[in-house]
């Protein structure tokens, strides 16, 4: 392929853009997600996605390259609604809502499901490392590191706290919780911001 091919596919001369169905591509975003849940990573297939949501194994082709492609489209708007960074407030009790909001979300949504699959596959597959830590990892690590430079400039959080660290700190050991399937109760919750940020 020579650098002029770069450029995108014209669509044929008399025929429409393609464009989305958007109730089916919900349903196969859904259909995803809750399969993941019942069958694991490995056990969930295009063609058991396409059954579940009543399309054809073709249309998820057309939209999707892989599983994973449909996955990271699930977890990327699921996640947006089900766990936002919150906004107003003091600093710290958005952190402590923030973070009991994750754990929430790792232990009982089918998105946070998706998340831990993800953060599975990425670990013997660079390219999915790479396109979840581009697509949903650090611009969620972005939000969250304002909301504890917003506590840092508020004087509600010490200024030597670096927010990266302190983000570690906090989300990695209800990370690995998730991953092990051990509970994560709020108290658990509590102490660790507790702990970090004393």
């Amino acid at each position: 392929m020579t650098s002029d091919d770069t450029r995108p596919p014209r669509t044929p001369k008399g025929r429409a853009p393609h464009r989305r169905d958007q109730n089916a591509r919900l349903a196969v975003l859904n259909a995803a997600d809750d399969l993941l849940v019942e069958r694991s990573f490995s056990g969930l297939t295009i063609e058991a996605i396409a059954a579940r949501a009543g399309v054809a194994k073709q249309t998820i082709y057309r939209w999707w390259p892989s599983k994973v492609d449909i996955l990271m489209d699930t977890l990327v708007e699921d996640a947006g609604h089900q766990l936002p960074v919150p906004q107003e407030g003091p600093a710290r009790r958005r952190l402590s809502e923030y973070l009991h909001g994750l754990a929430d979300f790792l232990e009982r949504e089918p998105a946070g499901k998706v998340l831990l699959a993800l953060l599975g596959e990425a670990q013997h597959d660079p390219e999915t490392a790479r396109r979840l830590q581009e697509r949903y990892l650090e611009p969620r690590r972005s939000q969250e590191r304002d909301l504890i430079r917003s506590g840092i400039e508020a004087d509600e959080f010490r200024t030597a706290l670096d927010p990266d660290a302190t983000l570690d700190a906090l989300c990695g050991p209800i990370f690995y919780r998730a991953l092990t399937g051990a509970p994560i109760p709020t108290a658990f919750v509590d102490a660790l911001i507790a702990g970090t940020l004393r």
